[in-house]
């Protein structure tokens, strides 16, 4: 095959990535080791929905690359949602200042250059950290998510289903860490044994296990990331007056000692707006784009329940306009069943000191279209602030590969001041909301009597509390109530009769959960357990309906809204 000529290389960059739409500008190509203004590359606007991936050896410049983006981004009108490991998103707040070594650059490349502030929002998980306070109830954060922070086998991962299905089915709300210990506690004692014996799959062992657990948690410090007010993620999706889109940056300054816990509250903020958000097409537009760094902590030691419901809020999210930008160090850290659905690339550079680094540097080069560019010599000489890029067209195809040197930030490249983030903070219309810890009453106030006289619901029984409930009449509840739809079952079912020494056995003590309702505690933790993974797939068929697979809870078992309250 004939070698192609430098103009005939330029000609092909220029016309990959000539657009019509809306674009993030990424920079300007290199080829034959020069730089050629005259060949700009592009990410459209529209394609920001088709995910994404950031990788490159630590120091090869991914965090400038994010904050350039997300820039371009809230320039746009498209809110974003970063993930501040060290500290250095926050000067997306304040202007940069030109120096003359940062104004050669960007005149190199083509790009006019000034320095700018930007609306952002400063989150805090659980308020570790200077931000707005960003928790959530245990119930919405749901029994799969909770299992991936309490490092839980899968048996245990099941186990902990029943619990929560337990909760949901007698009105025991999980607020916080503290609801969810005294429902175990309750099921793990005298006067719970009989609940445990009605959820099938549920030991007294494995009970304990969990609540050893849980235990550590909250000796860590953890509890405070549970709780209410709970942060609604569409606070996520907000414009500021001018329009531009407004920049949630979260916080982390103790990832080193809980990254279990940040990994997974991401998923969690995804999981929601999965649930959350309707369907929207395609348009000319993502609604948000969520960048995850460090990603490779979402799967180190995953279960597969974890990883499937990962994989399918990547693959569906996206018909709901919001694109997802995973940040690692190669490519090989994302699974490949996710990493198939990233059709942006941004790959900086990679080193090859050793073995492994060398296989993982062929493993990266294979994902990548055929190109003008020896990649393996390509990846490994790139410099800092160069990638090499492929996107996907608006035709969604991909575009040609194309070393490029990537436009500066044009606000600060570090941190902003403590005062400007105090007063940022100090100063948000969402800090009234979710500044104060609430504490109402929940699961433990009503396992321990502890709940004042007037509080309302705390001593009221649970639905189907008394009776064995008829799952027909169950089904069609949920049909109507919950996802709101008609249903063809019939509209009362007989109540069958419950002898007098299983009524006995039904009676609990004071401030104790009233019965899970027979049978139907049975059929739908089998159901629980067929929609969520684990060992449940052969009770789930028993209930012989899809509608058993859909009646509680959603991919990742995150509880709707409308069910938290």
């Amino acid at each position: 095959m004939a070698t192609k000529s430098t103009a005939d290389k330029i000609a092909t960059i220029q016309k990959g990535y000539t657009l019509e739409g809306p674009t993030i500008e990424l920079g300007a190509a290199i080829i034959d080791g020069e730089l050629h203004r005259e060949a700009p590359v592009r990410l459209p606007l529209a394609m920001m929905n088709r995910h994404g991936l950031v990788a490159g050896a630590t120091g090869t410049g991914k965090t400038v690359t994010l904050h350039m983006m997300a820039e371009q981004l809230s320039a746009a009108g498209v809110p974003v949602f970063l993930a501040d490991i060290k500290g250095d998103l926050s000067g997306l707040a304040t202007a940069a200042t030109g120096t003359e070594k940062l104004l050669a650059r960007t005149e190199s490349i083509g790009q006019p250059w000034s320095g700018k502030t930007f609306p952002v929002e400063f989150l805090a998980l659980g308020g570790d950290g200077n931000g707005i306070p960003v928790r959530a109830t245990v119930t919405s954060f749901g029994p799969i998510l909770l299992s991936r922070v309490m490092e839980l086998n899968d048996t245990q991962e099941s186990s902990l289903q029943l619990v929560f299905h337990f909760a949901d089915k007698n009105n025991l709300e999980l607020i916080d860490l503290k609801d969810l210990r005294a429902v175990i506690q309750f099921l793990t004692s005298d006067e719970g044994k009989d609940e445990l014996e009605e959820l099938g799959g549920l030991s007294k062992a494995t009970a304990g296990v969990i609540l050893r657990e849980l235990i550590t948690l909250e000796a860590q410090g953890m509890e405070k990331f549970f709780g209410e007010p709970e942060f609604d993620t569409a606070e996520l999706m907000r414009t500021a007056p001018d329009g531009r889109g407004v920049v949630s940056c979260l916080e982390l300054p103790t990832l080193q000692t809980k990254p279990m816990l940040f990994s997974t509250f991401l998923m969690w903020l995804l999981a929601d707006l999965f649930e959350e958000l309707p369907e929207a097409g395609d348009l000319d537009k993502p609604k948000l784009v969520f960048f995850l760094d460090e990603a490779h902590l979402l799967f180190n030691g995953a279960s597969k329940a974890f990883l499937d419901a990962i994989t399918t809020t990547v693959r569906l999210i996206r018909s709901k306009g919001v694109g997802i930008f995973f940040v690692t160090q190669t490519p090989k850290d994302v699974p490949a069943e996710v990493l198939g659905q990233l059709a942006n690339r941004v790959q900086h550079a990679l080193r090859a000191y050793t073995p492994e680094d060398a296989k993982a540097l062929k493993a990266t080069v294979s994902t990548f279209p055929m190109s003008d560019y020896d990649l393996e010599e390509t990846l490994t000489s790139a410099g800092i602030g160069e990638a090499v890029i492929t996107v996907m067209n608006e035709k969604g195809a991909p575009t040609p590969v194309a070393l490029t040197r990537l436009r500066a930030p044009e606000s600060v490249m570090g941190p902003s001041s403590d005062a400007l983030i105090s007063s940022t903070v100090a100063g948000s219309a969402l800090l009234p909301k979710y500044g104060t810890a609430v504490d109402r009453v929940s699961a433990y106030e009503k396992i321990t009597g502890k709940a004042g006289a007037g509080t309302g619901d705390a001593a009221a029984p649970s639905r189907g509390g008394g009776g064995a409930v008829d799952t027909d009449a169950e089904a069609r509840r949920i049909e109507e109530e919950i996802l709101g739809r008609p249903s063809s079952r019939p509209a009362q079912a007989p109540e069958r009769a419950k002898a007098p020494e299983r009524q006995a056995k039904r009676e609990t003590p004071q401030g104790a959960p009233q019965g899970a309702g027979g049978g139907m505690a049975g059929d739908l933790a089998g159901a629980l357990g067929g929609a969520l993974g684990g060992g449940f797939k052969s009770m789930a068929r028993s209930l012989g309906t899809q509608l058993g697979r859909e009646l509680l809870r959603g991919v990742f078992g995150t509880a709707p809204k409308r069910r938290r309250r």
